[in-house]
Order: C-alpha cells, then structure tokens, then sequence
C-alpha cells in the first residue's frame, strides 16, 4: 500500500504568517483575554493582539492548547482522506503540553500512524521543519529520512530573544522565581535562547531593551562567523527593531538571507509585546 503522509504543526510555529503551498493541518492553540477566548489567527491576529495589548496594559492572557478531544478529530478527518501516516511536529515538550496530548490522542485513533516530532524550539524553526517535511514527502521520501532531516534542522539553529518586560514571562511561568528576576528585578531586559532540550533559558541580564538588541546582534556575529547560515527574525509587533536588526546584517552580508515573521499570539501572550528574536539556521 502506497503511503499517504500528513503533516501536522502546531500554532505556535507562526505558519499562519508563511506564504507556502502545502496543506498542512494545525492544532490551533486558543487565547484568553479577560473573559474572552480567542482562536490562535482565526479570530485575531498577532497584529490586533498587540493593538489589543497596548490599549489596556490591565488585561495579562494566556494561552491553552488544543484539547485531546480536537486532536482525535483531526486524526480521524485525516483517515478519511486517505492518508495512513501523520507527522505532528509539535513546540518543545518543555513549553507546552502539545507533545503529550498528541501522542495521547493518536492512541483512540485506528488507521493511522502517528509520529510526533518534538521540534525542541517554537516559532520559524518549527515553522521550517514542517515545510520540509512537506517537500520531502512530495519527493517521495517516508517518515525516517524525514526525522533525519528534522533533526538536521534541530541541531543546526540557535535563536536569542530580547525581552521589553518579564511580567508576562513571569506571570506565565514560563521564568520561575529561580531565575533571579522577580521584584524589583523586573526592568531587566534580558537576552534569553531556547536551549538544545527546549527549555527557555537566559543567556545574560541587560539594564535596557536597546543594549539587549544589540547583544542580539553581537551573538549572531560571534556564533555564524565564517558560517553559510539563512537569519531569521521573529517579533512581539515590534518592526522598528526588526528594521534595525536587518539593516545591520545586510550591511554586513548584503547576500545574507533574511526571513522575518511576527509572532502568533499565543506565543507572544508569553513572551510579551515588543519581544524580538535573532536566530540562524546553518546550511548544508
């Protein structure tokens, strides 16, 4: 039997925001705002978000994930449609529930085999993974060499993150007590990175937003000297700094491939307006 391959991502992988051709099936996070809950993209936008966030500085959201009952659904909708095999990549297992629940799901489902990939990471990365895992599957290559490469891809990127505040990390629990920023602490504006087991983790403590993006900068220089890499930026409505962060890496390498997408909201709800990224991927 020839195989059918499904890809499946989650919202926090910013797809929305992708031009790309492949159908691949999302397991929509929801955002709640005060009493409201909102449809990752479907029923607002990174850019109506952050409006949203601007205008009443009270109201801190939150994020949930697909419930496994919506997942199963998917699954069976894809039986149905002839595929027999699915790939979910999912946000890092660190950060979300997703990987779990996935693969708790695919448990009540009968006809379809399930693989779920923990991308370790959120956002273009992920996003990039699973266009991938759509080209190679169009070119006939099955699950193992698609992991291959997912892991290729997984072990070749690094991404910094200049944060404005921490009170959405904070008030989230993605940033424990541990950390040393809770308090007075709070004006920090920290240079953080997801680490090679998807954990959010900070990488130096600066006193304001502007030094934190140049620090930003400065890593990206240090750790792809000499490298053939594709630059990504990724950020909380923030297209000031994304402008700068760009300018000064083409200056620098006018070549240089430069990807740039907002964050979905329900990671920024996380991370927080005006939060900016730096990353890399390093080519082949």
């Amino acid at each position: 039997m020839e195989n059918k391959i499904a890809v499946i991502a989650c919202s926090n992988a910013c797809l929305d925001y992708m031009d790309h051709k492949y159908d691949i099936k999302i397991f929509r996070s929801t955002l709640h705002l005060g009493d409201e809950d909102y449809l990752d993209y479907v029923d607002i936008s990174a850019e109506d978000f952050y409006k949203r966030l601007e205008l009443d500085k009270s109201v801190f959201p939150s994020s949930s994930y697909m419930p496994i009952g919506q997942m199963i659904e998917i699954y069976e909708e894809l039986v149905k449609e002839g595929y027999n095999k699915a790939l979910v990549i999912s946000i890092s297992g660190e950060m979300s529930g997703i990987v779990n629940s996935s693969k708790m799901a695919a448990n009540e489902v009968e006809g379809l085999e399930v693989t779920v990939y923990d991308s370790k990471t959120l956002a273009y990365p992920e996003a990039k993974m699973a266009l991938k895992a759509c080209e190679m599957i169009e070119n006939g290559k099955d699950i193992p060499e698609i992991i291959e490469e997912l892991d290729f891809i997984k072990d070749n990127h690094q991404i910094y993150f200049a944060v404005n505040t921490l009170t959405y990390l904070v008030k989230n629990g993605r940033i424990g007590n541990a950390s040393g920023f809770i308090g007075n602490a709070l004006h920090i504006k920290p240079i953080l990175t997801i680490s090679k087991d998807g954990k959010v983790e900070t990488v130096e403590k600066i006193r304001t937003f502007k030094k934190a993006v140049e620090g930003l900068i400065a890593k990206y220089f240090e750790e792809t000297k000499g490298k053939n890499v594709e630059a990504y930026i990724i950020h909380a409505n923030n297209p000031s700094a994304k402008d700068h962060i760009a300018e000064v890496l083409l200056k620098d390498n006018p070549d240089l491939e430069i990807f740039d997408m907002p964050l979905t909201a329900v990671v920024g709800a996380h991370a927080g307006p005006k939060t900016i990224g730096l990353g890399y991927l390093v080519k082949k």
